[in-house]
């Protein structure tokens, strides 16, 4: 039975991810942890998140688990949820100025107030709360089985942009266009919260669950 690794750094929504993913495949036997030798042991990482940037960072590297993400996550299956895809990028906005991981080049930053749609238009609110579409921008066999811009619940004030087009695996308009979706090789990482996205959401995590981490 493979081993899914739910990073437990003090907060975020760990408990209704690490059950959306029971509940997908009960195959695979999923451990919230902190500990590095489960981190290690495991054949696939989930880092969820919600909440603020400055804080997560400060509590994976006082659990050392800022050292045990990056030696990890370079060649096991890995997906960022949320705050899981901002602490990926350089840095942030966040918290007076934030370092993230830097696994991925990009920054994150906080939707402008007050923020409207486009030439003007309707006043929007943040942080951005509910369902919106998610335009996928490449093929990606996290994105199997789930429709062109099918819709996914997002919660943030915090986006993130990227000096790597390439990079960009989804993106969602909200007054502007931001990054919904990010990957790299093994990694692939979503703004939105697939745990509460019903049925697209829930597709997204099988198919993390059965990804080896390859593109072909």
């Amino acid at each position: 039975m493979s081993l899914v690794a739910v990073i437990d750094y003090g907060m975020g929504n760990l408990r209704s991810v690490a059950k959306a993913l029971e509940h997908v495949n009960s195959k695979v036997r999923v451990k919230v942890t902190a500990d590095a030798a489960d981190i290690s042991a495991a054949d696939h990482i989930v880092f969820p998140g919600q909440g603020a940037m400055g804080p997560a960072m400060s509590a994976l590297c006082e659990r050392g688990l800022d050292e045990i993400l990056l030696r990890e996550m370079g060649h096991k299956p890995f997906l960022g949820v949320c705050l899981g895809l901002q602490v990926m990028m350089e840095s942030s906005e966040e918290n007076g100025g934030t370092q993230g991981l830097g696994l991925l080049p990009g920054q994150v930053k906080r939707f402008p107030d007050p923020h409207t749609g486009p030439e003007g238009g309707e006043r929007l609110k943040v942080p951005h709360m509910g369902w919106n579409e998610c335009h996928q921008v490449q093929a990606h066999p996290l994105w199997e089985g789930i429709d062109q811009d099918s819709r996914f619940y997002f919660v943030h004030s915090y986006y993130v942009t990227t000096d790597d087009p390439d990079e960009i695996a989804g993106s969602c308009d909200y007054g502007l266009n931001f990054v919904a979706a990010a990957c790299r090789e093994n990694m692939f990482a979503v703004q939105f919260h697939p745990e509460k996205s019903a049925q697209a959401g829930l597709k997204l995590l099988e198919n993390f669950l059965g990804w080896d981490g390859q593109r072909d």
